[in-house]
C-alpha cells in the first residue's frame, strides 16, 4: 500500500493574477506595519508557490508542489521510514530493527497520524475519572538545575522523558495516569463554558521514585505540514519579533530560545518544539527518533537508559547506528517538504469579519501572519521555483508567559516554567478532517480554538478579556477565520 498521495493530486490550481496589489500587514499591537508587494493578499496561498489545494484526511500528507522528480522520489523513501514500524533486534528485516528497548510509538507516524496531529485520551468521555495510557502524549521530565550548554538536568533513574512501553524482557518505565478537573466560566453575554484541567501523575514506576522536585511536562505531538518553511524564516525576523515587542507598549514581550545544536555543534536560535527549545529538523528528528522510539544515530549514538536501568543496559542493538545517516537525511527531507494547505474560504464575510476581529484583539501580536523565506539546509526551498517566498504561518516563534492555568512549571534552556512558544495556526482548521479530532494546546485539553483562547493567560489575559466580552456572533467569526487558516 503507498501512504504517498500522487503528484498530480498534489499540484496547485492555476491561478491568473490581473495585477500585483500593494498590500499592507498589520502586525496587531506592535505599533508597525510591514508593507509587502504581493499576489496573495489574503494568503491563500499559505506557503507560496508550495501551497497545495488539499483537504480531507490526506490533508497535510502531500509534499510542496515544487518538487521535482527525483526530490518526490527522495520525499517517498522518507515517507516510507517515517510510517511504517520499527521492530525488535534481532529481525530479518535489518534496515528497520532496533526498536527500543524504551519507546513510546513503533514509528514516527505512531505519534504524528497522518502527519496531523496526537490526542490525549478522550477528556470528555469519562469527566472526572481516569483515563487510559497516552499514545500521542509525551511526558517531558527534569529535575531542579542547569544542565549541559543550559538545558534540562534529566532524571537520574528516568532521563529525560517517560517512556511507557518497552520490548520483551524489559519494563515500561511508567504508565501516565490522567484525571480532569471542571473550570467554569462565562462571557459576557451570559453564555456558560466548562474547560477541563487535566492533572497527570504517574503509576508502577519501574525502577524506583522519581528524583525530588522532578517535574513533568506533557507534550502533544503537532501537526507538520510546512515545517520546512519554518525553518527557512530568516534568524534575524525572529529576533526582529523580541526587539519590536520589547519596544512596543503593552505587555506582549516575546522571548527568543537559544538552544543547543547537535549537528550544528552550537547554539542555535531554537523555532520547533513546544518551548522552542529545539534549533533544528535535524535535531528534533534524530531527538525524536531515540527519545521515542529508542533508535540510536550518528549524533544520538546512546541509548536512553540510565544506570539504574540494568535491563534496558542488556537489551539487544540494532546496530551502531541503528539508524544511518542517509536514511535519516531521507527522513528529515520528507518532513520538511510536507507542503502546508491552501486556506479555505479566505473570501468569506464571516471570516473577513473574524480576521479584523482577530486584529483587534492583538492576537497578531503573537501569531504573526506572514515572512518572506529566506535560507534553508533544504535546496528544495531554495531553488528559484522557491526562494523568497511569502508564507502566512501565524507564529513569532518566539516564548511568551501563558499565565498560571497553563505553566507547567519545567524551565527549558531560556524558556521558564510559565512560556510556550507561539504555535503556527495554518492547517489548524484541517486537524478534524486529518484526525478526528480539534485537541489544541501543548497538552490537548482545548477542544477547539474557542477553548485554545480561554486558555490564554499571562501576557494574553488582554486578548482573552476582549474575546469575553464579544457577542456569539463576533466569537464565531473569530473561531471561522483561524479555522480558514
Amino acid at each position: 500500500m503507498s501512504f504517498l498521495p500522487s503528484a498530480r493530486s498534489a499540484l496547485p490550481r492555476v491561478r491568473t493574477i490581473a495585477a500585483v496589489s500593494l498590500v499592507v500587514v498589520g502586525i496587531g499591537a506592535l505599533g508597525w506595519l510591514q508593507a509587502a508587494e504581493v499576489e496573495d493578499p489574503l494568503g491563500e496561498q499559505t506557503g507560496g508557490a508550495t501551497t497545495v489545494p488539499a483537504t480531507g484526511r490526506n490533508a497535510f500528507s502531500f509534499p510542496l508542489a515544487t518538487l521535482d522528480d527525483a526530490e518526490r522520489t527522495r520525499f517517498a523513501i522518507g515517507n516510507s521510514f517515517f510510517r511504517r514500524n520499527w521492530v525488535e533486534t534481532p529481525a530479518s528485516t535489518t534496515a528497520r530493527d532496533g526498536l527500543g528497548p524504551h519507546f513510546i510509538a513503533r514509528s514516527c507516524g505512531g505519534c504524528h497520524v497522518q502527519d496531523g496531529r496526537g490526542a490525549p485520551p478522550d477528556l470528555r468521555r469519562r469527566l472526572g475519572a481516569e483515563h487510559e495510557p497516552p499514545v500521542a502524549l509525551l511526558m517531558r521530565l527534569s529535575v531542579p538545575g542547569v544542565g549541559e550548554h543550559g538545558g534540562v538536568v534529566p532524571d537520574p533513574v528516568y532521563g529525560d522523558q517517560i517512556d511507557n512501553a518497552a520490548i520483551q524482557g524489559v519494563q515500561p518505565e511508567a504508565r501516565v495516569r490522567m484525571r480532569t478537573r471542571p473550570i467554569a466560566g462565562r462571557f459576557a453575554d451570559g453564555t456558560r463554558y466548562t474547560l477541563q484541567q487535566p492533572i497527570y501523575t504517574l503509576a508502577d514506576l519501574a525502577y524506583g521514585p522519581l528524583a525530588p522536585g522532578a517535574m513533568l511536562s506533557p507534550r502533544i505531538a503537532p501537526h507538520l505540514a510546512g515545517i520546512g518553511l519554518l525553518d527557512a524564516i530568516p534568524q534575524a525576523e525572529i529576533e526582529r519579533n523580541a526587539a519590536d515587542q520589547a519596544a512596543a507598549p503593552g505587555p506582549i514581550k516575546g522571548q527568543v530560545n537559544r538552544v543547543w545544536d547537535a549537528f550544528a555543534g552550537e547554539m542555535r536560535v531554537g523555532r520547533f518544539g513546544w518551548k522552542a527549545n529545539v534549533a533544528t529538523l535535524a535535531h528534533q528528528s534524530a531527538g525524536a527518533f531515540l527519545g521515542d522510539i529508542g533508535i540510536t544515530s550518528t549524533h544520538f549514538p546512546s541509548e536512553a537508559c540510565t544506570p539504574a536501568q540494568q535491563d534496558c543496559r542488556a537489551a539487544p542493538s540494532g546496530g551502531t547506528p541503528e539508524i544511518d545517516d542517509e536514511t535519516l537525511s531521507h527522513v528529515v527531507f520528507y518532513q520538511a517538504t510536507l507542503a502546508p494547505a491552501e486556506r479555505r474560504n479566505a473570501r468569506d464575510p464571516q471570516v473577513l469579519r473574524g480576521q479584523a476581529l482577530f486584529a483587534q484583539a492583538q492576537c497578531a501580536t503573537c501569531h504573526r501572519p506572514s515572512y518572506v523565506t529566506g535560507a534553508s539546509p533544504f535546496p528544495a526551498l531554495t531553488s528559484p521555483k522557491t526562494a523568497g517566498q511569502r508564507i502566512h504561518p501565524y507564529t513569532d516563534l518566539l516564548l511568551h508567559d501563558m499565565g498560571e492555568r497553563l505553566a507547567d512549571g519545567r524551565p527549558d534552556f531560556a524558556a521558564s516554567g510559565r512560556q510556550w512558544k507561539t504555535p503556527p495556526l495554518w492547517g489548524i482548521g484541517l486537524i478534524r478532517e486529518v484526525n478526528g479530532h480539534q485537541r489544541l494546546l501543548h497538552d490537548g485539553r482545548a477542544d477547539g480554538v474557542l477553548e485554545a483562547i480561554l486558555w490564554h493567560g499571562g501576557e494574553a489575559e488582554d486578548a482573552r478579556q476582549q474575546v469575553l466580552k464579544m457577542s456569539r456572533a463576533e466569537r464565531e467569526a473569530l473561531v471561522k477565520f483561524v479555522e480558514s487558516l
